[in-house]
């Protein structure tokens, strides 16, 4: 019996690792640094540029009208004012390609510094374009912004998931998704006409996008770098401890630290790679092939069809379009609880469970919403609070499946020297798909009409699948036992000859 209570002490120690772990305070308050001046503004810009298009465009015929003594054609003003909303999205592409190098010269958090540089341009620029008449300048600026975008979505989550500990990794990525909701919903209800909708504060409004540059400015100085930054890329071990003491404490760092000599001693001799190094990585194939699925899908399962239906269901449910705001901060304010949702959600269900899920709800929500649609004006119960539920439910899903789980998935299928490179890519994937798909969406529509979510089923089953099949369960995981998993795969085909599912190691 001795013998028994004397091992018991033993493993004491050990038994302390499975409590349910709590984020410090600390590496709460670094998140909020983080996100604030990261991914807050991707999800700002994008929904803040609705609200003043009646202003804009009046701006852009009466200067037009000052300078040549006529008035504006619809082309070219149609043209002008699609080309300052979707320049975001060449903006954010530019971004995004040059954020894993800069997050690799400068580090993590002096990339986030730096990039603030773009969104306080870009706010001047805006909002000098009324007073100096010059509607060019809304170019430039929407141009910056969405530099400022790219950067962020690139280096923020390469930032949190690189200073979460192992078991709070993806409630801590989370962060990613909470900001852009919350940056979405901020920028819905700025735009309210009780707030800045109003048509003489447009230019103030455009501005607004430099008081969270500022406030992360003011704040994220007092923050450490990366940790496994400055011990692997930088080889810092000084750096390294007191970074790891200050976001996790003086008793609960060492097994933080012990993972990342493992994953150091695996990189010594490796440089951080570039982009197109990683497609030459035979090693890589399928992190990358599921780089590219879960990205491009995020884009193209029909979100963005949901919030165009959004609109149309509200003014057909005869809600006043002076209200349609309102409802629409309605959306915002769902998308965002449900962010937050899966921040608690996904350390006790995991990655697969929840993505997956995701994408088979949101399948379902496809079938009801062309079901709803088709019979809307023939069977009165589909009219349109069935449609709206359809909205409302694929917001849910989108939500707590691809919208949260993705960003965090390119976390960690990639070791250090590969993951700025991985971001990158993914980056650059994510804006094209969001420029297609602003493209020929419409096209989309017109054409298919409510069997356009036919289309987007098909996409989601798809996705939903390839994840069950290939991607393993990371939850809890080292990066480097997740890229052995793969790798497992990879000799398993090869000693097969046949494709097989990729099952998780036991933990």
């Amino acid at each position: 019996m001795g013998k028994d209570n004397g091992e018991l002490k033993e493993y004491q120690p050990l038994l302390k690792d499975f409590k349910e772990p709590v984020p410090s305070k600390s590496l709460l308050l670094a998140v909020c640094a983080a996100g604030i001046g990261g991914t807050f503004q991707y999800g700002y810009n994008i929904s803040i540029i609705n609200a003043p298009t009646k202003a804009v465009q009046n701006f852009i015929n009466q200067t037009w009208t000052e300078r040549y003594n006529t008035e504006i054609s619809t082309q070219v003003l149609t043209l002008l004012w699609s080309t300052i909303v979707s320049i975001f999205t060449l903006g954010g592409l530019v971004g995004a390609s040059v954020g894993g190098t800069l997050a690799i010269r400068f580090g993590r958090k002096g990339t986030l510094l730096f990039n603030n540089t773009f969104a306080l341009l870009a706010a001047l620029f805006m909002g000098l374009s009324y007073p100096s008449s010059t509607f060019e300048l809304l170019i430039i600026g929407r141009f910056l912004t969405g530099v400022n975008a790219g950067i962020g979505i690139c280096v923020q989550p390469l930032y949190i998931g690189e200073i979460a500990p192992r078991a709070l990794r993806g409630a801590m990525a989370m962060g990613t998704s909470i900001f852009i909701t919350g940056g979405i919903l901020t920028g819905q209800v700025i735009g309210l006409n009780e707030l800045l909708g109003k048509e003489e504060y447009w230019p103030i409004l455009l501005s607004t996008i430099c008081i969270p540059a500022v406030m992360q400015l003011l704040i994220l100085p007092w923050f450490p770098e990366s940790p496994r930054y400055l011990l692997i890329d930088r080889g810092d071990d000084v750096a390294c401890n007191k970074a790891l003491m200050w976001f996790h404490g003086p008793d609960k760092y060492h097994g933080e630290k012990e993972d990342m000599e493992r994953e150091r001693v695996s990189a010594i001799g490796i440089k951080p790679k570039k982009p197109w190094e990683l497609f030459t990585d035979t090693s890589l194939r399928w992190q990358l092939l599921t780089l590219f699925v879960i990205h491009t899908s995020q884009q193209l399962n029909g979100i963005n069809a949901i919030y165009f239906y959004a609109d149309y269901v509200f003014t057909q449910a005869g809600i006043p379009a002076d209200k349609i705001p309102y409802a629409t901060v309605g959306t915002g304010a769902c998308e965002c609880i449900t962010a937050l949702t899966c921040g608690l959600l996904i350390e006790s269900l995991g990655r697969r469970a929840l993505i997956i899920g995701g994408y088979s709800l949101m399948s379902v929500c496809c079938v009801c919403f062309t079901i709803a649609l088709t019979f809307q004006f023939v069977i009165s119960i589909f009219k349109y609070l069935n449609i709206m539920i359809c909205v409302f439910a694929f917001i849910l899903s989108f939500g707590l499946g691809p919208g949260g789980v993705t960003n965090i998935l390119t976390t960690e299928l990639f070791t250090q020297t590969d993951r700025p490179a991985a971001y990158m890519i993914g980056g650059s994937i994510n804006w094209i798909a969001f420029f297609f798909i602003g493209m020929i969406f419409p096209f989309i529509v017109n054409g298919l009409k409510q069997y356009c979510f036919l289309v987007f089923l098909v996409i989601c089953c798809l996705v939903a699948t390839y994840i069950f099949f290939v991607v393993p369960e990371t939850k809890n995981k080292t990066f480097l036992e997740i890229q052995s998993e793969f790798y497992s795969k990879k000799k398993l085909i090869a000693a097969n000859g046949t494709e097989g599912p990729l099952l998780s190691t036991p933990m």
